[in-house]
């Protein structure tokens, strides 16, 4: 992305893409693992083996054997943020911008890979703390460009609680797609996410 470190491309050193590549097969891992096994059953030792590296390396990246699952939750939200730096700022070309996921080819399996992760989260406690660490993280991103967009401190009430806002309703919009019964028939995960930002398009300042 524009701005950042590695060149006039913008792209991040080789070996940064390769730690984030690497942090995200260890991730798709471990929920094809969890999924399969259940969470309980999965030690860091298994995950480590599928994904290639070794339990000293995976050790390196993660916490714990529950946080090697937060690439994937936080790969949407990053790209999210990104796109609502580089946008005019309103919730409906913040919209149209998830609309484009649809046309990424490495969106699809990713979204498989989401969908069965936010299921677990339902019963899994350690889970569900990461999904919503990341969902804490994105707030303090959001009111950050609210913030600079307004001219207004980041820690400033009406900030926050707009970026409380669309955070939530980034939030609920994904469980809904994922924790629908009928999701392969139903709405696409863009077409639910971009429902629930369109309810909240008149909110506030985040805007404008």
């Amino acid at each position: 992305m524009a701005g950042r470190a590695g060149g006039a491309t913008g792209r991040p050193p080789l070996t940064e893409r390769r730690r984030a590549e690497t942090r995200m097969e260890i991730a798709e891992e471990a929920v094809r693992l969890f999924a399969a096994k259940g969470v309980a059953a999965v030690t860091a030792e298994d995950i480590a083996s599928a994904s290639g590296v070794s339990t000293r390396t995976l050790w390196r990246y993660f916490r714990s054997k529950e946080e090697c699952v937060r690439p994937l939750l936080t790969t949407g939200l990053d790209l999210l943020t990104d796109r609502l730096r580089d946008s005019s700022g309103d919730h409906h070309s913040l919209a149209e911008a998830i609309l484009s996921l649809q046309q990424d080819d490495d969106a699809t399996p990713r979204l498989r890979a989401l969908g069965d992760l936010l299921r677990l989260c339902r019963d899994e406690p350690g889970l569900r703390a990461v999904w919503l660490e990341a969902h804490y993280d994105a707030e303090a991103a959001f009111a950050a460009m609210i913030a600079t967009r307004t001219g207004r401190p980041a820690g400033d009430l009406a900030v926050r609680v707009e970026a409380g806002v669309l955070n939530t309703a980034l939030r609920i919009g994904v469980e809904d797609w994922a924790l629908r019964s009928d999701r392969a028939a139903g709405p696409s995960f863009a077409e639910t996410v971009t429902r629930a930002l369109r309810m909240i398009g008149g909110s506030g300042s985040a805007s404008g």
